[in-house]
C-alpha cells in the first residue's frame, strides 16, 4: 500500500523534477528505493562511448550499478565484471535494430539521439529454437536553450515470443514531454527575475499496444518492431498535441482576449442590443 501511495504521488508531481523527487522519495523510504528506481520512467541520460566515439541513451534497462552498456560496443562504462549482456544471436540483432533506428531518428527528430537494448527471457538462448526476448527502444531529443527550449523522451519496451513463422509483441510505451518558453524583452526579464512570465508544460503519457506479425526470417523483427514503435509514437504524438496544446489553448483564450478590452465591451454592448430587439419580437 505504501509503494502505491508512493508512486501516486510522484505521477502528481511536474515531470521536469523527477530525479529531485524521486531521490527525495528514496530517502524518506529507502526500503522502496529499487521499487521507485524500477517502476517510474525518468529523463534519459545522453552518455558517451570513447571507444566508438558516439553518444548512447542510459537507462534502467541498461544499467548494473553505476555502469551503462553501451549499444555500440556491448561494453560497460564504467566496466562492470559479471553484468548481463544479450546472447551472441541477440546481440546481432540488437546492432541491426540500433542501425535501423538511427535512420528512424533522423527522419522524424532530425537529430537527437537513440538506442536500442535486448535482453534473453530464455533460460538457455543458445539451445532454444523460438527466441523469447525483450528489449527497449530509447529516443531523447533536446532543444537548445533559448526563449524557448524543451525536451522529447519516448521509453518504447516491449516484448517478444516467437511461434515458428509468427512472433507475438507486447509493447508499452511512454513519452515524457518538456516545453519552456522564457521572457525576452528587459521588461519581462524583470519579472523573470522574481520568478515570474516564464511558462513550462509539462507531462508525460503511456499506452500499450499488442500485435501478432509474420516472421518469416530472423531480420524480420526489425520491420515488425519499428513499424509498432512508429504507429505508437505517431499516435502519442497526435494526442498530446491535442491534449496538451489544445487544452492550454484552451485555457489561454479564457484568461486574455486578443481584442482588447474596449472592443469587447463593444461586442457585449452589441450583444445585448440584439438580445433586447429579439425580445421585443416574440
Amino acid at each position: 500500500m505504501a509503494e502505491d501511495t508512493l508512486l501516486d504521488l510522484l505521477r502528481r508531481l511536474p515531470p521536469t523534477r523527477a530525479e529531485a523527487n524521486i531521490e527525495a522519495l528514496c530517502q524518506l523510504a529507502p526500503e522502496y528505493a529499487d521499487d521507485l528506481l524500477g517502476n517510474v520512467d525518468q529523463p534519459l541520460k545522453v552518455l558517451h562511448d570513447e571507444q566508438s566515439g558516439k553518444d548512447f541513451l542510459g537507462c534502467d534497462y541498461n544499467r548494473d550499478g553505476d555502469s551503462f552498456r553501451s549499444p555500440w560496443t556491448d561494453e560497460y562504462i564504467p566496466p562492470a565484471p559479471g553484468a548481463p549482456q544479450p546472447s551472441p544471436r541477440l546481440r546481432q540483432l540488437e546492432v541491426s535494430l540500433n542501425t535501423a533506428f538511427e535512420t528512424y531518428r533522423e527522419m522524424y527528430f532530425e537529430g537527437g539521439t537513440s538506442s536500442v537494448y535486448l535482453w534473453d527471457l530464455d533460460e538457455d538462448p543458445a539451445t532454444a529454437k523460438d527466441m523469447q526476448f525483450a528489449g527497449v527502444v530509447l529516443m531523447k531529443k533536446t532543444l537548445p536553450s533559448g526563449p524557448s527550449s524543451g525536451s522529447w523522451d519516448s521509453l518504447h519496451v516491449f516484448e517478444c515470443a516467437e511461434r515458428g513463422r509468427q512472433a507475438k509483441y507486447k509493447l508499452t510505451s511512454t513519452v515524457m514531454l518538456v516545453l519552456e518558453a522564457r521572457t525576452s524583452s528587459p521588461e519581462d526579464a524583470k519579472l523573470a527575475a522574481q520568478g515570474e512570465g516564464n511558462v513550462t508544460l509539462s507531462g508525460s503519457m503511456t499506452r500499450q499496444a499488442a500485435t501478432d506479425c509474420a516472421l518469416p526470417n530472423a531480420t524480420a523483427h526489425i520491420g515488425n518492431i519499428g513499424r509498432m514503435v512508429e504507429d505508437m509514437e505517431i499516435k502519442m504524438r497526435n494526442l498530446l498535441s491535442s491534449v496538451y496544446f489544445g487544452k492550454t489553448k484552451d485555457v489561454v483564450g479564457e484568461l486574455r482576449s486578443l481584442s482588447g478590452l474596449e472592443a469587447k465591451s463593444k461586442e457585449d454592448l452589441l450583444r445585448q442590443e440584439l438580445a433586447s430587439k429579439l425580445g421585443g419580437m416574440r
